[in-house]
């Protein structure tokens, strides 16, 4: 029996304890938690104090609650996945992925009219409301079920320049940059990434455990005089993928002679 003997409020006392045996290691990533009976008989609570204890680690990322199954220790944060952002060419001026995870769709894409944002409008440094051309895929890694939500955004006078892509501006991402290149411009790539939590609908679609935030990685595709072309959001867990990036240094800029 472990005796609580801390201040504060009973169950967040219970929490304490679990949270310590969970740090320490006595509860390992992966394994079940001791049962409701068991948590109460070891801390000598009621069993609301040790429900509320469950919830308080629940809500802070620290378990989870399987219905049916009990309450588990999260695993120990080694990622599933890892997602490499660089952008790679053939020798022949083919755009590709890069080695590594394979994608596949979970279902067809969704092409659909939209408009700018506040926050894609500074992206594309666009005002609001301006048309655009959408395109929705929801992708799985088929060896670990990590899922990730891919949009891309085109504005229309970018589509209205290239009249393949016009009428396929649902293709794959390495696709439109062929086309972008084939149009004349020299593309070259700005990438933001955040946390945050998701919304409901990208927690559902994405399957992930309470309290888990995501990757909002947001990638500008620029070309003539750094005109931002396209834009492409990823959303992923942050609980099951990491990014790997492979950063270049940029040459230094020349000095005038008056300098």
């Amino acid at each position: 029996m472990t005796e609580i003997q801390r201040p504060g409020a009973l169950y967040q006392q219970v929490a304490a304890a679990i949270r310590e045996a969970i740090l320490s290691g006595e509860f390992e990533p992966g394994a079940p938690l001791p049962s409701e009976a068991q948590l109460i008989e070891r801390y000598q609570v009621s069993r609301p104090t040790v429900r509320n204890a469950i919830a308080a680690l629940r809500a802070e990322g620290l378990i989870d609650v399987r219905h049916g199954k009990g309450s588990f220790v999260r695993s120990d944060g080694q990622p599933a996945v890892t997602i490499e952002r660089r952008v790679s060419r053939t020798s022949g001026g083919r755009f590709m992925k890069p080695n590594g995870t394979a994608w596949d769709e979970v279902e067809e894409p969704s092409v659909y009219r939209s408009h700018t944002t506040k926050a894609t409008g500074q992206l594309l440094e666009l005002p609001e409301e301006e048309a655009l051309f959408g395109c929705d895929r929801l992708l799985v890694d088929s060896t670990t079920g990590t899922r990730t939500m891919h949009r891309t955004l085109i504005p229309y006078p970018v589509a209205d320049g290239i009249p393949e892509l016009s009428a396929a501006p649902g293709s794959h991402p390495a696709v439109i940059y062929g086309l972008l290149t084939k149009a004349g411009h020299k593309l070259w790539w700005s990438e933001t990434v955040r946390a945050r939590m998701p919304l409901p609908d990208e927690r559902a679609a994405l399957r992930l455990p309470d309290a888990t935030p995501l990757f909002h990685l947001a990638r500008v595709t620029l070309g003539i005089d750094d005109r931002p072309l396209l834009l492409e959001e990823l959303r992923v867990g942050a609980d099951r993928a990491e990014l790997a990036y492979r950063i270049t240094a940029d040459k230094e800029a020349a000095r005038s002679a008056s300098a």
